[in-house]
Order: C-alpha cells, then structure tokens, then sequence
C-alpha cells in the first residue's frame, strides 16, 4: 500500500510538471535470444553459423517511439537491408511487426503499416487489454526511477521453427490442436514521464515504458528528449490495403503457403532458402 501512495504522489506531481502540448522521442534498441538448433540432416555447422550471425543482425535494431499524451508513431530509426549471406536467403515468418505503429491512446486503438510481398497493408485493430501487475522493485534506467510490472500472456508454442530449401512443412507439423505455453512479460516504467505508452504495441500503465522483456525479445530505452526545440509531427498512415489483425494474419498463412509451393515447383537452383517462423 505504501509503494502505490508513493507512485500515485508521484504520478500526480509529475502531471503537475508537464503540459497539455507534451511531447518527446525515445529511442530503443531491440534483441532476441538466438536459439536454433543445429540439425545436421539440414544445415552443415557453416550455414548455421552465419544464419545465427543473420540472425541477431536481423534482431538487434533501433527503434524510434515520437510521441505526446493523445498518439505516437513506433519505427525503425533507419532502414536496413534483409540480412543475406552468400546466396542464403531467409523468410521470417511474423505477424506482429509493423513497418510505422501508430497507437491512439485516446480511442485506444492502433493502426499498423507493413509492407509485406511487395504490397503495403493497413492494418486497423483495438489495442490489445494488457492486464499488468504492479510490482514492489524499483530500478534506474539512465536519470529516471523506473517500477515494475508484469503480466502473464499465453502464445502459441511454435511448432517446426526452420524449414531449409522448403523440405519441411512448416504447418504440417503442427497437432490440429496448436500447443500453447504461458509467458512473464515484464517491464520497467517511469511516472517521471507520466504517458500510457511504451515501445511496440506496449502500453497501459502510469508512465512511459522504457524497458520491457518477454523471456525472448527485449526491448531497451537508450536515450530520450522531451519536448524538442522542434515540433513533432504524429500522423496515422493512410496508405495502404485496409484491414483488420485477423485478416492481416490470414493474408500471411495464404501467401507464405502460395510461396512454399510456387518454391518446391521450381527447385532449388538459387541457392539456401531458409524459412524462419518467428511467434505465431
């Protein structure tokens, strides 16, 4: 009880501090625990090595939140090429991701830009309820007093992970009945900063989210600027075909299916083809 006076003090004090025009740029960098088993009968110790390599490039990014107290805008600070080594090509299997995130902390819903395939999608949804915990640790990240939370989410367990050259159904593997197992998403915000909002589709506590861990993928704040000498531009992308998360997501299993089979029709002549499926 004593800890949530204190953050409730402090959470009111620090409105007091900020006004109605507030806004700010975090920048975060991203990684993953790279996990991919070597199996001999698919990959020599080589090609796993430099998918590894291929892999943390593809993972390890930064990340730009640009944001005031209704919206924010999430993307990539630059644009990087797809990882490639050699004549290995790698297909990453996600429907998470999101090319620009803009979130509406007010109306509570985001729209996604990606381009996927060549063709640029909108993906328009609710934000997702994040039902955290507030927990009684505190840390410092950079100047800010962070707390923590938690929140237990169930996914999916994904089930025949790497496909080489197409020889492995990726789908066919898994039971009519997909498996899943449950995950503790924890994360450190600050009611110095007092924002709903966090990096990717993390929101929903009381104050800006500056680290934030599901065991798998974390995602660090590494610098922030409040209220810049120039002014902020947040705007909702527009561009793009119109549809909502489970749409979006059958789009991806019908095309990735299409490709697997346009792929086992023509051979295996270009070289390494290797599918990841990252998530669901």
């Amino acid at each position: 009880m004593q800890q949530f006076l204190i953050l409730v003090i402090i959470w009111c004090i620090s409105n007091g501090l900020f006004a109605q025009d507030f806004q700010g740029v975090a920048t975060y960098k991203t990684k993953r625990k790279i996990e991919v088993p070597l199996d001999s009968t698919q990959m020599t110790s080589e090609m796993h090595q430099r998918m590894i390599e291929m892999l943390k490039k593809q993972f390890e990014k930064t990340f730009v939140l640009s944001f005031n107290q209704q919206a924010s805008i999430y993307k990539e600070d630059e644009t990087l090429e797809a990882p490639r080594a050699g004549n290995m090509r790698m297909m990453f299997i996600t429907t998470d991701g999101a090319d620009v995130l803009y979130k509406d902390m007010k109306a509570n819903r985001y729209t996604s830009q990606t381009e996927f395939f060549g063709k640029l999608f909108l993906v328009k949804d609710d934000l997702e309820k994040l039902d955290w915990t507030l927990e009684n640790e505190t840390k410092n990240i950079g100047k800010y007093t962070c707390y923590k939370a938690t929140l237990k989410r169930v996914v999916d367990v994904v089930q025949g992970g790497i496909s080489i050259n197409g020889d492995k159904d990726l789908d066919a593997e898994t039971d009519e009945t997909p498996q899943t197992r449950e995950i503790t998403v924890t994360a450190w915000y600050t009611p110095q900063i007092p924002l709903n909002n966090g990096p990717a589709r993390y929101y929903g506590l009381p104050g800006l989210i500056l680290e934030v861990s599901d065991g798998e993928e974390s995602i660090l704040c590494s610098k922030i600027v409040l209220n810049p000498d120039k002014s902020i531009s947040i705007k909702e992308p527009e561009k793009g075909k119109e549809v909502d998360q489970a749409e979006y997501e059958a789009i991806v299993e019908k095309k990735l299916e299409e490709e697997r089979d346009r792929f086992s029709d023509v051979g295996h002549d270009d070289g390494e083809r290797i599918e990841i499926r990252i998530g669901g």
